[in-house]
C-alpha cells in the first residue's frame, strides 16, 4: 500500500508551546476572518475561468434548448418522465441513475488520487459561483487594497452605491440560478411568464426562493466556510492522497530562507548571499480563496485552484528567477524521488471506471422502452374451467417506456395448446396498464405439478418485445 503524506503541525507557537499546568482550549469552529481575495492573471487562472464560464453557460442555457415540443432536458416529476435530448427515462429505470452516480463517485476517486482536489478548484459549483461573485466584487469595488479601504471607511454615498450595486447583482445572479434550476423540472419558458404574474405553482416559488437564498449566502457570504466546514469531501479526500498525488506545493528547499531583497539582486547572487527564492511578498496568501498560506505545507483547505502558482510565477518573472517555486508536483518529486504515475491504486480506479462506463453505455444502448411484471394468483393454485381445462390466473403490469403510444400483443408458450384469454393491450406513451389474464391448457398436456412457461409482450410494430418467465400449475393425470 502506498505511503500516506505526513501531516504538518502549523499551530502558532504561543498555542503550541505551553506548560503542563496550562489548559489549552481548542474550538471546533474558528471565528471567521474576512478574506479579501486578490485578482491575479496567469495560465491556470485562464484555464479555471474558461471552465467556470463554460459550466455556467451550459447550466443557464440548456433549459432553453428546445427538442420538438419540449425542452431538451426536462425532468418531469408529475409525469414521471425524465427527458434528456432524444431519450426518455422513467422511475422504473432508477438503476441507471444509481449506476451513473456510482460512475461519478469512482471518477471523483480517480481524479483525487491523480490530482488531489482539482475538481474543487475548477469545476465544483460552490467554487464556480464563488469565483463569479468575487469577479463581480472586483468590478464594482476595485482591487483588494481598495476593498479593504472601502470597508474601513465610514458610510458614504460612494460606498453605499458600490455596496448596493454589488448585492443587487449578487441577488440577480442568485435569482437566475434559482429560476434556471427549477427550469430543469418545469418548462422554463412557461416558468418565466408565470412567476411575475403569480400563476406559477407554489412549489416553484418555494424552490426558486430556496436556491436564491442559498446561492446568495453560499457564494456571497459563506464562501470558503462551505469548503472548510460544510463540504464532506474536504474531510475524507486526504485519505486518498499518496506520495505520488499531484498537488499544489511550495518548494521549501528552494524558497527558504525567505525574505525581502533588492529587486536588482540576481538569482545566483541572492543564493550566494544566503537568500532563498521566496521574497516573502505574501502574494500567494492574498490570492488564495480559502486564505491559507501554501508555504505551511499540505492543508485540507487547499482547493487546488493554482491561484498561488500564477501569483508566484508572476513574482518570479519580475525578479528574474525561474518559475515553479510553487507548482503542481508530488511529495516524492519535492524530495528528489521518482514519481510513479502508473501505480496500482490509480490503475485500479481507472480500470473500474472504464468497465462501469462501458457497462452503462451498453445498458443505455440496449435499453428496451418496455417493461412488464407478472405475478401469478396466490390465492389458488389453479382452477378447472367448465369445459374441463386447467387455468392459471396472472396479474400483468405493462409499462410503455417509449415516447409514442403502442398496442402490445400478449403471447404465452411452454405447453402445447396453452392460450391466453387476453391477446392485446393498448398503453399510451409513458404510462402503464395492469390487467388480469387467464392462461388455459388441456389436462392431457399436464405431466407434472408445475411447468415453466414464457409470457411475451410484443409491440404490434414488431420492433419492441420483452419476455418474462413464470410457472403454470396443474394436477397430474
Amino acid at each position: 500500500m502506498s505511503e500516506k503524506i505526513p501531516t504538518h503541525d502549523v499551530t502558532p507557537d504561543p498555542v503550541k508551546h505551553h506548560s503542563p499546568q496550562e489548559t489549552v482550549t481548542q474550538h471546533m469552529y474558528a471565528s471567521r476572518r474576512h478574506i479579501y481575495v486578490r485578482e491575479i492573471k496567469g495560465v491556470f487562472q485562464r484555464l479555471r475561468r474558461g471552465s467556470n464560464w463554460g459550466l455556467m453557460l451550459a447550466f443557464f442555457l440548456l433549459p432553453w434548448v428546445p427538442w420538438g415540443d419540449r425542452p431538451a432536458i426536462w425532468f418531469d416529476l408529475p409525469g414521471r418522465e425524465f427527458h434528456i435530448f432524444s431519450a426518455t427515462f422513467y422511475p422504473q429505470e432508477f438503476m441507471l441513475l444509481s449506476w451513473l452516480l456510482i460512475i461519478c463517485a469512482f471518477g471523483l476517486f480517480f481524479i483525487t488520487v491523480f490530482a488531489g482536489r482539482v475538481w474543487c478548484g475548477y469545476t465544483c459549483p460552490q467554487s464556480v459561483w464563488t469565483f463569479l461573485f468575487i469577479w463581480v466584487e472586483h468590478r464594482l469595488e476595485g482591487s483588494r487594497n481598495r476593498r479593504i479601504k472601502l470597508d474601513r471607511q465610514p458610510t458614504s454615498a460612494d460606498k453605499l452605491r458600490r455596496k448596493t450595486a454589488k448585492h443587487a447583482i449578487w441577488l440577480l445572479i442568485a435569482l437566475a440560478t434559482g429560476i434556471t434550476f427549477v427550469g430543469y423540472f418545469t418548462p422554463i419558458r412557461d416558468l418565466v411568464m408565470e412567476l411575475p404574474t403569480l400563476e406559477a405553482h407554489g412549489w416553484s416559488y418555494f424552490w426558486v426562493g430556496f436556491f436564491l437564498v442559498f446561492t446568495y449566502l453560499n457564494a456571497g457570504w459563506l464562501r470558503e466556510q462551505v469548503c472548510i466546514y460544510m463540504c464532506p469531501y474536504a474531510r475524507f479526500q486526504s485519505v486518498m492522497f499518496d506520495r505520488d498525488t499531484l498537488i499544489v506545493s511550495y518548494d521549501t528547499d528552494r524558497g527558504e530562507p525567505r525574505g525581502p531583497r533588492k529587486k536588482n539582486l540576481g538569482h545566483e547572487q541572492a543564493r550566494q548571499e544566503g537568500h532563498g527564492d521566496c521574497i516573502d511578498c505574501d502574494l500567494c496568501v492574498q490570492v488564495c480563496p480559502t486564505g491559507i498560506d501554501i508555504r505551511d505545507g499540505l492543508q485540507y483547505e487547499c482547493i487546488t485552484c493554482a491561484a498561488c502558482i500564477d501569483a508566484c510565477d508572476s513574482v518570479m518573472d519580475k525578479m528574474g528567477y525561474p518559475r515553479g517555486l510553487i507548482r503542481y508536483t508530488t511529495e516524492n518529486a519535492l524530495e528528489g524521488k521518482p514519481t510513479h504515475i502508473l501505480r496500482p491504486r490509480l490503475m485500479g480506479y481507472l480500470a473500474a471506471l472504464m468497465v462501469m462506463i462501458g457497462v452503462f453505455a451498453w445498458a443505455v444502448a440496449d435499453r428496451t422502452p418496455l417493461d412488464f411484471d407478472v405475478e401469478r394468483e396466490r390465492n389458488q393454485l389453479y382452477q378447472m374451467t367448465r369445459d374441463g381445462k386447467i387455468s392459471n390466473v396472472y396479474t400483468m403490469t405493462v409499462r410503455n417506456l417509449d415516447s409514442r403510444d403502442h398496442v402490445y400483443r400478449l403471447e404465452v408458450e411452454g405447453l402445447p395448446g396453452l392460450t391466453l384469454d387476453t391477446h392485446e393491450v393498448s398503453v399510451p406513451a409513458g404510462e402503464s396498464r395492469q390487467l388480469v389474464v387467464e392462461a388455459t391448457a388441456n389436462p392431457e398436456v399436464i405431466k407434472r405439478p408445475s411447468h415453466d412457461i414464457l409470457l411475451r409482450v410484443t409491440a404490434n410494430e414488431g420492433d419492441i418485445a420483452i419476455e418474462h418467465d413464470s410457472r403454470f400449475l396443474g394436477g397430474t393425470r
